[in-house]
């Protein structure tokens, strides 16, 4: 058995290493919905920038016209709502009634 304390910490960090590695899940802080006009004629493209963990990151989703406005909704009635960067989710939670 190793009585070395610093063996124990190496461990944990080598278990948080992979599990960041298998998943790197930010917290959605804030966002702000955009409206970009096409060509004159054509439709615009609607984007919703994440700003992740306080500006730490962001991420820019250009979702459809009916997906921005369901997006919307839904990050305003979320309390707590992450983004997964590798495989692109966008997760809510505490909705509420």
């Amino acid at each position: 058995m190793d009585d070395n304390p610093q063996s124990g910490m190496d461990s944990n960090r080598q278990a948080s290493d992979r599990m960041s590695r298998r998943y790197k899940v930010r917290q959605v802080t804030d966002f702000q919905a955009s409206w970009v006009e096409g060509e004159r004629g054509e439709d615009g493209q609607f984007t919703i920038q994440l700003i992740l963990d306080n500006g730490v990151e962001e991420y820019i989703l250009e979702p459809t016209e009916d997906d921005a406005d369901l997006l919307v909704k839904l990050l305003g009635r979320s309390k707590h709502t992450t983004f997964d960067l590798e495989r692109k989710i966008v997760m809510f939670s505490n909705l509420g009634a």
